[in-house]
């Protein structure tokens, strides 16, 4: 069996990380490059950079924030936010990102998926998905709708079957975003965790709603999530990496220590 990953999160904006709930009422929480090294430090098995703003304010992403958090950290390390084309994909891998994750953009234009896993390997493109429970309806049949532009519009898609798309595409991982959870610190959203977990092959990263060590435990067992992902909860000094680590794995799960 894999171990299980712990993904801290760094959604920056202006070149700083910051952190909201449900995608609303954001704050500044430092330097992403001094929070990139000190998660590394700490044990985390991979890291997350989000330009939050990018797609929303239709620009590229902050490609130098990118290259100077690559030198800091030898973990695989994905950057996402303003991805609309392969030229993007390219050039945050060419700044130092093992993995692109893409979003708005590839709802936008699917086959940018295809020619990204195919220029780098399917094990580099990474789906990222925000999702909402919206309630069944024709067109959302599981009941969570996929959002684009950070959570701020209805993409009409159903998420369960953009995941299935995005698979047969060629993207190598789903980082799947509960809005409804995210920020909340009150667990992870199970169900559609656990929905898109057991209805695909690839790896699942659980987002959004990670409160206390247990909440890790849930998504990685009941979620039946490969990773989760953490922001709020290390963010403002509640707990730390090798802590949630230990928690983890004297409760069965298994994760790599690296102390």
């Amino acid at each position: 069996m894999l171990s299980k990953r712990i993904i801290p999160c760094l959604d920056v904006r202006e070149g700083r990380t910051t952190k909201g709930v449900k995608f609303q009422n954001n704050v500044d929480i430092g330097d992403p490059v001094e929070m990139a090294r000190y998660y590394y430090e700490e044990g985390a098995d991979e890291l997350v950079f989000y330009d939050i703003t990018a797609s929303a304010e239709k620009r590229g992403i902050m490609l130098e924030v990118v290259r100077r958090v690559a030198q800091e950290i030898f973990i695989p390390f994905s950057v996402g936010g303003g991805l609309h084309s392969f030229r993007d994909m390219d050039a945050v891998r060419m700044a130092g990102a093992e993995k692109v994750s893409v979003n708005t953009g590839a709802v936008m234009n699917p086959e940018i998926i295809r020619r990204g896993a195919t220029a780098f390997g399917n094990q580099c493109v990474v789906l990222g998905m925000d999702a909402k429970y919206v309630g069944r309806r024709p067109g959302i049949r599981s009941g969570y709708e996929v959002y684009t532009h950070g959570g701020r519009r209805a993409a009409g898609l159903d998420a369960l079957e953009w995941a299935r798309r995005a698979e047969d595409l060629g993207a190598g991982e789903i980082c799947l975003n509960s809005i409804d959870a995210d920020g909340t610190q009150s667990g992870y959203e199970l169900t559609i965790t656990r929905l898109i977990s057991t209805h695909v092959s690839i790896p699942v990263i659980a987002s959004g709603g990670a409160g206390t060590p247990e909440h890790l435990v849930d998504v990685l067992t009941k979620g039946c999530a490969d990773a989760a992902l953490v922001a709020s909860m290390v963010h403002f000094g509640g707990y730390r990496i090798r802590d949630l680590k230990q928690h983890l794995h004297d409760r069965g799960v298994k994760v790599r220590m690296t102390w």
